[in-house]
């Protein structure tokens, strides 16, 4: 569930960086959580 809205996620952040549709901080910020969120579910999943 997590790793599918961190792809999601990411792939919102690329499709804003493709159409120049900058919405500020908020997608870097959107952009960070998703990493965090793939790390996070990789370090459980290997523990």
């Amino acid at each position: 569930m997590l790793y599918t809205i961190a792809v999601i996620l990411i792939v919102l952040w690329l499709l804003g960086l493709v159409t120049s549709a900058t919405m500020g901080g908020f997608i870097h910020i959107l952009l960070v959580i998703a990493v965090i969120m793939i790390l996070v579910q990789l370090i459980t999943r290997r523990g």
